[in-house]
């Protein structure tokens, strides 16, 4: 029991050092609740970013097995999932023709995505994940709280739910990647 409260100790506090105070404050220019999510989306993009950045391009392409994703893959699917969530809350609708031919693959994910997410470095990935980012960094400063809270157009989600789903899920695929990370080849 002590060796696991010793280990958790351990993370938390690299988790400090890496990242800053445990806190969650709003960035400058946003609304509180709304600023709250973007500094929870940020922390853990953040996240990611730090524990993928490093990756080669073996590592990147790497294929657990013939139903695993590989991890450019999973980068790609956060982005797009984040693309059909600013379509969602900002404009009240799903993806148009040209954003499900730009995006679907990589929200779908599959024998599809295996086959073209594969050949291009980590850093292509994060890149196209940071342009998305970009944009839902400056499409929320522009929302407030009371938006935050209302439902999203024609939704059955209120835009809060709706960010925090994206979170949820960024979180998800982090625990995904760090497991496919444990059993990358040297």
């Amino acid at each position: 029991m002590k060796k696991h409260s010793f280990l958790f100790s351990l993370v938390l506090l690299s988790s400090t050092l890496l990242f800053g105070q445990n806190t969650m404050n709003p960035p400058k220019g946003y609304d509180h609740d709304t600023g709250i999510m973007v500094s929870m989306l940020e922390n853990l993009r953040a996240r990611i970013i730090n524990s993928t950045q490093e990756l080669n391009q073996e590592q990147t392409d790497f294929l657990l097995d013939d139903k695993a994703n590989r991890i450019g893959a999973m980068i790609m699917h956060l982005a797009a999932t984040e693309v059909y969530y600013q379509a969602y809350t900002f404009e009240g609708r799903g993806f148009n023709e040209e954003e499900k031919e730009k995006w679907e693959t990589a929200l779908n994910l599959g024998n599809k995505a295996r086959a073209e997410f594969v050949g291009k470095p980590i850093q292509y990935y994060l890149d196209v994940w940071a342009q998305v980012r970009q944009k839902t960094l400056e499409t929320l400063k522009e929302k407030d709280d009371k938006w935050f809270g209302k439902l999203a157009k024609g939704g059955q989600t209120d835009n809060h739910w709706a960010w925090f789903h994206v979170m949820e899920h960024q979180a998800n695929h982090m625990g995904q990647i760090n497991m496919l990370r444990s059993r990358l080849p040297e």
